[in-house]
Protein backbone atom coordinates (compact mmCIF):
# COMPACT_ATOMS: atom_id res chain seq x y z
CA UNK A 1 0.00 0.00 0.00
CA UNK A 2 1.12 3.34 -1.11
CA UNK A 3 1.44 6.20 1.76
CA UNK A 4 -0.24 9.48 1.15
CA UNK A 5 2.47 11.92 0.16
CA UNK A 6 1.52 15.83 1.05
CA UNK A 7 3.18 18.56 -1.06
CA UNK A 8 3.26 21.94 0.58
CA UNK A 9 2.43 24.89 -1.29
CA UNK A 10 3.16 28.56 0.08
CA UNK A 11 3.38 30.14 -3.47
CA UNK A 12 7.46 29.50 -4.24
CA UNK A 13 7.79 25.59 -4.54
CA UNK A 14 8.53 23.76 -7.92
CA UNK A 15 5.55 22.11 -7.44
CA UNK A 16 4.97 20.94 -11.23
CA UNK A 17 8.61 19.27 -11.21
CA UNK A 18 8.02 17.52 -8.13
CA UNK A 19 4.31 16.40 -9.09
CA UNK A 20 5.83 15.42 -12.88
CA UNK A 21 8.88 13.17 -10.41
CA UNK A 22 6.14 11.83 -8.20
CA UNK A 23 3.35 10.48 -11.01
CA UNK A 24 6.53 8.65 -12.80
CA UNK A 25 7.28 7.11 -9.62
CA UNK A 26 3.16 5.90 -9.15
CA UNK A 27 2.41 8.73 -6.18
CA UNK A 28 0.48 11.48 -6.79
CA UNK A 29 1.23 14.25 -3.72
CA UNK A 30 -1.70 15.74 -2.47
CA UNK A 31 -1.51 19.43 -2.17
CA UNK A 32 -1.27 21.21 1.69
CA UNK A 33 -2.26 24.91 2.07
CA UNK A 34 -3.38 24.32 5.78
CA UNK A 35 -3.63 22.38 8.97
CA UNK A 36 -6.66 20.71 7.33
CA UNK A 37 -4.39 19.46 4.37
CA UNK A 38 -2.71 17.62 6.77
CA UNK A 39 -5.26 15.46 7.55
CA UNK A 40 -4.61 12.03 6.27
CA UNK A 41 -0.85 12.37 5.17
CA UNK A 42 1.66 10.27 5.86
CA UNK A 43 4.67 12.06 4.60
CA UNK A 44 5.23 15.62 3.68
CA UNK A 45 7.45 16.82 0.90
CA UNK A 46 8.60 20.83 1.64
CA UNK A 47 10.00 21.97 -1.89
CA UNK A 48 11.68 25.90 -2.36
CA UNK A 49 12.56 28.38 -5.17
CA UNK A 50 13.60 31.79 -4.20
CA UNK A 51 14.81 33.80 -1.13
CA UNK A 52 14.77 32.81 2.81
CA UNK A 53 12.59 35.75 3.91
CA UNK A 54 9.74 35.68 1.35
CA UNK A 55 9.58 32.10 1.49
CA UNK A 56 9.54 31.79 5.36
CA UNK A 57 6.68 34.75 5.14
CA UNK A 58 5.04 32.89 2.76
CA UNK A 59 4.92 29.92 5.23
CA UNK A 60 3.55 31.70 7.68
CA UNK A 61 0.40 32.72 5.94
CA UNK A 62 -0.64 29.31 5.78
CA UNK A 63 -0.74 28.80 9.35
CA UNK A 64 1.14 25.90 8.69
CA UNK A 65 4.17 26.67 10.31
CA UNK A 66 3.93 25.49 14.35
CA UNK A 67 2.20 21.85 12.49
CA UNK A 68 5.05 21.49 10.08
CA UNK A 69 7.65 22.21 13.94
CA UNK A 70 5.16 19.26 15.53
CA UNK A 71 5.39 17.09 12.33
CA UNK A 72 8.95 16.82 13.02
CA UNK A 73 8.83 16.33 17.05
CA UNK A 74 6.32 13.61 16.17
CA UNK A 75 8.72 11.93 14.42
CA UNK A 76 7.07 12.04 10.95
CA UNK A 77 8.78 12.04 7.69
CA UNK A 78 9.63 14.79 5.65
CA UNK A 79 11.42 15.46 2.52
CA UNK A 80 12.76 19.27 2.03
CA UNK A 81 13.96 20.32 -1.48
CA UNK A 82 16.42 22.95 -2.10
CA UNK A 83 15.32 26.26 -0.29
CA UNK A 84 13.27 23.58 1.29
CA UNK A 85 16.43 22.27 3.05
CA UNK A 86 17.36 25.63 4.11
CA UNK A 87 14.09 26.51 5.64
CA UNK A 88 14.60 23.48 8.19
CA UNK A 89 17.48 25.07 9.52
CA UNK A 90 17.53 28.05 12.27
CA UNK A 91 18.02 30.70 10.12
CA UNK A 92 19.84 32.18 6.77
CA UNK A 93 22.67 34.95 5.99
CA UNK A 94 19.91 35.97 3.10
CA UNK A 95 17.96 37.76 5.60
CA UNK A 96 16.80 38.34 9.09
CA UNK A 97 13.34 35.68 9.54
CA UNK A 98 13.41 32.87 11.64
CA UNK A 99 13.61 29.62 9.94
CA UNK A 100 11.47 26.55 11.28
CA UNK A 101 14.35 25.31 13.40
CA UNK A 102 13.99 21.54 13.09
CA UNK A 103 17.89 21.09 12.07
CA UNK A 104 20.42 23.21 14.29
CA UNK A 105 22.71 25.45 12.62
CA UNK A 106 22.81 28.58 10.10
CA UNK A 107 22.57 28.60 6.09
CA UNK A 108 25.10 30.47 4.82
CA UNK A 109 26.30 32.41 1.22
CA UNK A 110 28.06 30.61 -0.54
CA UNK A 111 32.22 31.53 -0.31
CA UNK A 112 32.77 34.09 -2.89
CA UNK A 113 36.68 32.93 -2.95
CA UNK A 114 35.96 29.24 -4.11
CA UNK A 115 36.82 30.22 -7.59
CA UNK A 116 33.46 29.52 -8.84
CA UNK A 117 30.61 31.89 -9.83
CA UNK A 118 27.39 32.17 -7.45
CA UNK A 119 25.05 31.57 -7.83
CA UNK A 120 26.14 27.89 -8.24
CA UNK A 121 23.85 26.50 -11.37
CA UNK A 122 24.31 22.94 -12.93
CA UNK A 123 25.50 19.67 -12.13
CA UNK A 124 28.06 18.54 -9.86
CA UNK A 125 28.84 15.25 -8.31
CA UNK A 126 28.01 14.22 -4.35
CA UNK A 127 30.82 12.91 -2.14
CA UNK A 128 28.77 10.90 0.21
CA UNK A 129 29.49 11.42 4.12
CA UNK A 130 27.28 8.91 5.52
CA UNK A 131 24.43 6.42 3.78
CA UNK A 132 21.04 7.10 4.68
CA UNK A 133 17.26 6.63 3.47
CA UNK A 134 18.07 8.36 0.23
CA UNK A 135 21.95 7.78 -0.11
CA UNK A 136 23.83 4.88 -0.49
CA UNK A 137 27.81 4.73 -1.19
CA UNK A 138 27.49 3.78 -4.40
CA UNK A 139 26.18 7.14 -5.39
CA UNK A 140 29.52 8.30 -4.54
CA UNK A 141 29.82 10.42 -7.43
CA UNK A 142 26.76 10.99 -8.51
CA UNK A 143 25.79 13.80 -10.42
CA UNK A 144 23.19 16.09 -9.50
CA UNK A 145 21.00 19.93 -10.77
CA UNK A 146 22.17 22.85 -8.20
CA UNK A 147 20.45 26.16 -7.92
CA UNK A 148 21.41 28.11 -5.11
CA UNK A 149 23.35 30.99 -3.69
CA UNK A 150 23.07 29.80 -0.07
CA UNK A 151 24.23 26.53 1.74
CA UNK A 152 23.53 25.25 5.11
CA UNK A 153 26.36 25.12 7.67
CA UNK A 154 24.83 22.34 10.72
CA UNK A 155 25.97 22.72 14.09
CA UNK A 156 25.68 18.83 14.31
CA UNK A 157 28.26 16.88 11.64
CA UNK A 158 26.20 14.35 12.50
CA UNK A 159 23.55 15.27 10.29
CA UNK A 160 25.44 15.50 7.27
CA UNK A 161 24.89 13.12 4.41
CA UNK A 162 26.53 14.50 1.16
CA UNK A 163 28.32 17.07 0.26
CA UNK A 164 29.70 18.63 -3.05
CA UNK A 165 32.50 20.64 -4.38
CA UNK A 166 32.02 24.71 -5.29
CA UNK A 167 35.37 25.46 -6.51
CA UNK A 168 37.69 24.93 -3.61
CA UNK A 169 35.63 24.39 -0.76
CA UNK A 170 32.62 21.58 -0.13
CA UNK A 171 28.91 22.57 0.98
CA UNK A 172 25.93 20.38 2.18
CA UNK A 173 24.12 18.53 -0.92
CA UNK A 174 21.95 16.58 1.92
CA UNK A 175 20.93 15.84 5.15
CA UNK A 176 19.52 13.49 7.41
CA UNK A 177 18.25 13.27 10.71
CA UNK A 178 15.85 10.97 12.13
CA UNK A 179 13.21 11.21 10.19
CA UNK A 180 13.78 14.32 8.12
CA UNK A 181 15.46 14.35 4.78
CA UNK A 182 16.28 17.15 2.52
CA UNK A 183 18.84 18.03 -0.81
CA UNK A 184 19.99 21.13 -1.98
CA UNK A 185 20.10 19.52 -5.40
CA UNK A 186 16.61 19.21 -7.34
CA UNK A 187 16.35 15.39 -7.24
CA UNK A 188 13.20 15.20 -9.25
CA UNK A 189 15.47 16.91 -11.85
CA UNK A 190 18.79 15.06 -11.23
CA UNK A 191 17.59 12.80 -14.06
CA UNK A 192 18.31 8.92 -12.85
CA UNK A 193 20.57 9.73 -9.97
CA UNK A 194 17.90 11.89 -8.77
CA UNK A 195 14.97 9.28 -9.19
CA UNK A 196 16.66 6.63 -7.74
CA UNK A 197 17.25 8.91 -4.33
CA UNK A 198 13.12 9.58 -4.52
CA UNK A 199 12.31 5.65 -4.78
CA UNK A 200 14.26 4.56 -1.80
CA UNK A 201 12.54 7.48 -0.15
CA UNK A 202 9.30 6.70 -1.08
CA UNK A 203 10.33 2.63 -0.09
CA UNK A 204 11.70 3.78 3.36
CA UNK A 205 8.27 5.78 4.10
CA UNK A 206 5.85 2.63 2.49
CA UNK A 207 8.21 0.14 4.98
CA UNK A 208 7.50 2.75 7.53
CA UNK A 209 11.36 2.23 8.67
CA UNK A 210 11.97 4.83 11.54
CA UNK A 211 15.27 5.81 10.96
CA UNK A 212 18.38 4.69 8.89
CA UNK A 213 21.25 2.09 10.46
CA UNK A 214 23.68 4.79 10.77
CA UNK A 215 21.08 7.52 12.92
CA UNK A 216 22.41 7.84 16.26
Amino acid sequence: MYPTLGLIDYGMGNLHSVNQSMKRLGQQPRPVRNREDLIGVDALILPGVGAFDPAMANLTATGLVPHLQDWVSDDRPLLGICLGLQLLFEGSDEGSSAGLGVLPGHVRRLPADAGERIPHMGWAPLTVERECPLLRVEDEDAWVYFVHSFAAVPSEPSVLAATAGFGSAAVTAMVWSRRIGACQFHPEKSASAGERMLQRWLAWVRNGEMSSPSDH
